[in-house]
């Protein structure tokens, strides 16, 4: 099973992004930092994109796990002045007036625009996994509800997530940039929901989760510290949610 994860996630990243110059939007967290890995492997020349607010979790995190990658890494410090003329930017891009996507479509815009800077078109996003692989917190909460519960709950997931990243391509086009999510391909999808259940989570204690895709990140080298590393959502890791609540 494990074998069979890791060709399928080189597979997907190999037909998702056929490009060789890519960026990859990244936290330093096990999916970004998965998903750089292996697209380093494939032979792309990545550039690692990092968004925050100075003194942010994201920005001092992504700077080690990134030099332990051994890839380019580019940080885009936000500041409040220019975090509030994004927002009304992403605010007059989208409808949504979901809290947690307009705080995504912020960081990818500013993600796009650092990408165009660099001359880069694409940019990779590792969306999905969390859904896929029982991230969330919330998989532990309804647990004990059975299997059947949890699946609901991961399907409702991906349909938000889904919406998501239509909004994200929405802002980042701005800046001609298309932004894709590998780990969201149907066919992905598909073959994740073939695998075990209690190779993703094992109980409602569960403070990990995730375990197979954290194996096969270990196995391909990403750092332990990444690969082992809780789940700390985009929009709390670089301060974005709390200058939000000020804005």
């Amino acid at each position: 099973m494990l074998q069979e994860l890791r060709e399928a996630l080189y597979r997907v990243v190999r037909q998702v992004a056929p490009e060789k110059n890519l960026a990859v939007a990244f936290s330093g967290g096990i999916d970004s930092s998965l998903l750089a890995r292996i697209s380093a492997d494939l032979g792309k020349q990545v550039t690692l994109v990092t968004v925050g607010f100075p003194g942010s979790h994201d920005v001092g995190f992504s700077k080690k796990i990134a030099a332990g990658l051994g890839l380019s890494h580019k940080i885009v410090e936000l500041d409040v002045h220019g975090f509030e003329q994004d927002l009304e930017r992403v605010r007059k891009a989208i409808t949504c007036n979901n809290t947690s996507h307009v705080e995504n479509c912020v960081a990818y815009l500013c993600i796009a625009r650092a990408a165009k800077g660099a001359g880069i078109r694409v940019v990779l996003s590792a969306n999905g996994c969390d859904e896929l692989f029982c991230g969330y917190n919330g998989f532990r909460a309804i647990y004990d509800a059975g299997e059947q519960a949890i699946m609901k709950f991961m399907e409702d997931k991906i349909l938000n997530e889904l919406a998501l990243v239509k909004e994200i391509s929405t802002v980042a086009q701005k800046y001609d940039v298309l932004v894709r999510q590998p780990f969201l391909s149907p066919t992905f999808i598909e073959y994740v929901r073939t695998i075990p259940l209690d190779q993703k989570i094992k109980g409602a204690d569960d403070m990990v989760r995730k375990h197979i895709l954290r194996k096969v990140a270990l196995e391909i080298g990403v750092p332990e510290e990444s690969a082992m590393k809780p789940k700390k959502a985009l929009q709390y890791g670089s301060s974005i949610h709390k200058n939000f609540k000020k804005v």
